[in-house]
């Protein structure tokens, strides 16, 4: 009896410890991503990013964008920059409008214009991630 005592603690324990180590926090990477809009954008809202230890592929926002107005989506990740994450944004037929893989390359913001006032999905997804973990930062110039 006290052998499965023993082992049920040393188990539990080893799971706690597990899942302090691998811990996102979203919060961190905003405070480094909202500044980095670039001159002339006014900050919007922003997004955490828990891609929880890789058991979401895809972590999904909407917000209503306005014809005319340009908003750029900044990325901001746990391994730097926008290293692991991707950002694509879909219109409201889920048409794929722009993604920060261009060419092959990641960039760590994309730039919008709208043309037509509705709500527009923000999709962010990782690509060989190690974390599942940043921050967005939306912003707008008109």
């Amino acid at each position: 009896m006290k052998i499965l005592k023993y082992i049920f603690l040393v188990a539990a324990f080893a799971f706690v410890r597990e899942e302090g180590k691998a811990q996102c926090n979203p919060t961190e990477q905003l405070k480094v991503c909202i500044p980095k809009l670039a001159g002339g954008f006014n900050f919007l809202k922003s997004y955490e990013i828990n891609g929880r230890d890789g058991r979401l592929e895809k972590v999904e926002y909407s917000y209503p964008f306005a014809k005319g107005t340009q908003y750029m989506i900044n990325l901001c990740s746990s391994e730097g920059e926008g290293k692991g994450l991707v950002v694509t944004l879909y219109d409201s037929n889920r048409k794929q409008l722009a993604t920060s893989v261009v060419n092959g390359q990641h960039v760590s913001a994309i730039l919008f214009t709208c043309q037509s006032t509705g709500i527009y999905y923000i999709t962010y997804t990782f690509d060989n991630s190690a974390q599942y973990c940043g921050g967005s930062a939306l912003g707008f110039k008109r």
